[in-house]
C-alpha cells in the first residue's frame, strides 16, 4: 500500500510538471505571435465558447452571496452587538459632558464680561441650593467667609444685580434674591436719574417705590442701581420698567419691574467684596435725592393759610385769636 500511495504521488507530480511546461510553452508561443496565430486562434475560441458559461454563473452566485451577507450579519456575535451598545453610550455620555462644559464655559465668560466692564472687585462662586419654602426667596452659594465673603454683600449674575448675602459661614452663605418680599435696593431710573427704592413682595414681583409723579418714567426705562447706601455699585443693572401706573391725587408712581434673568437660570455668580470710591454714589447723588425727596413733601404739605388759621368762630375770627 505505501508503495501503490507512492506511485500516484509521483504521477501527480509528473502531471503538473508536464502540464506547466505546456503552460509556458503556450504562453510564449502565444506572445511571440503577436495577435495572431494558432495559439491565439485557440485562445480566443476557448474564450468565446466559456464566456457565456462564467456569466450565467457569475448570475447564480450573486443571490448567494447576499444569502451569506445577510446570514453573516444575523450571525454576529452577541459579544460584539454589546461592544457597539456599550461605545454608542460613552459617546452620547461624552458629547454631553462636552455640551455642559460649554455652556458653562460660555456663562462664566459673561461674568468676565460684566465683572470687566463694571469693574467690580469681586469672586465667583456657585449655586449649589435654593430656598424650599414658599416665603422665601433664596439661594445658597459654595464659598463663605474663608473667601473673604461677609454678610451685606452684593451679589450679581452676569446681567445684573440678584441679590444680598444675608447669612454666611465659612464655605458657604446664603443669598436673599431680589424678589424676596424683605429685600430692597436703592435704585434708580437710568434715563431720567429718578430715585427710589426697589422692593420684592410675597409672589415675586419687584416694585419700584418712591419715584414722584412728576419725574419722567416709561415703560422699557432701564433700572440700575443708584449707589445710595453704600453697598451696591453705583450703576448696576436690575431690570426693565414693565408697567407705570398713577391714580389721581397720588405723590408716587406705582411701577413694577421685570428683572433681567430668572431664578432659574442662576448658576454662576459674582460676589463683590469692596467697592471703590467711582462706585459709590457721589455728593451730587445724594443732593439730587434729597432734592426730590423734598419736592415730594412739599407737594403733600397743605397751603400755608390753612396750617396757621385755627377753625373760626361764628363771627368769622379764628379761635386762636379768640383765646388770645
Amino acid at each position: 500500500m505505501p508503495d501503490l500511495r507512492r506511485s500516484d504521488s509521483d504521477s501527480g507530480a509528473r502531471l503538473f510538471v508536464v502540464l506547466l511546461a505546456l503552460s509556458l510553452v503556450m504562453f510564449t508561443m502565444s506572445a511571440r505571435e503577436n495577435g495572431s496565430g494558432p495559439f491565439t486562434a485557440v485562445r480566443g475560441g476557448f474564450m468565446t465558447v466559456t464566456t457565456p458559461i462564467r456569466y450565467v454563473g457569475s448570475m447564480l452566485t450573486v443571490p448567494f452571496q447576499g444569502i451569506g451577507n445577510v446570514v453573516g450579519n444575523l450571525t454576529a456575535g452577541q459579544e460584539t452587538l454589546s461592544d457597539l451598545r456599550g461605545q454608542n453610550e460613552r459617546l452620547q455620555a461624552e458629547n454631553a459632558r462636552l455640551r455642559e462644559e460649554a455652556q458653562a464655559a460660555g456663562r462664566l465668560q459673561d461674568l468676565l464680561k460684566l465683572q470687566s466692564s463694571y469693574d467690580l472687585q469681586s469672586t465667583a462662586a456657585r449655586i449649589i441650593a435654593a430656598s424650599t419654602d414658599s416665603w422665601s426667596r433664596t439661594v445658597v452659594i459654595d464659598k463663605g467667609t474663608s473667601s473673604g465673603f461677609a454678610v451685606g454683600m452684593p451679589v450679581t449674575d452676569s446681567t445684573g444685580v440678584i441679590g444680598q448675602i444675608v447669612e454666611c459661614g465659612a464655605t458657604s452663605s446664603t443669598v436673599r434674591l431680589l424678589g424676596d418680599e424683605n429685600s430692597s435696593v436703592s435704585a434708580m431710573i437710568q434715563s431720567s436719574r429718578a430715585h427710589g427704592v426697589l422692593t420684592g413682595s410675597a409672589d415675586g414681583t419687584l416694585r419700584l417705590t418712591l419715584i414722584s409723579a412728576d419725574q419722567s418714567v416709561s415703560v422699557g426705562d432701564s433700572v440700575v442701581t443708584s449707589g445710595l447706601g453704600g453697598v451696591y455699585p453705583k450703576g448696576l443693572p436690575i431690570g426693565r420698567v414693565l408697567s407705570v401706573n398713577k391714580s389721581e391725587g397720588d405723590l408716587y408712581y406705582s411701577i413694577v419691574v421685570e428683572p433681567l434673568s430668572s431664578t432659574e437660570s442662576f448658576e454662576e455668580v459674582l460676589v463683590i467684596t469692596s467697592l471703590t470710591e467711582g462706585q459709590k454714589a457721589s455728593a451730587d447723588d445724594i443732593a439730587a435725592a434729597d432734592a426730590q425727596d423734598a419736592s415730594v413733601v412739599s407737594e403733600a404739605a397743605p397751603p400755608a393759610d390753612e396750617t396757621d388759621a385755627g377753625p373760626k368762630d361764628a363771627a368769622g375770627t379764628t379761635a386762636a385769636s379768640s383765646a388770645t
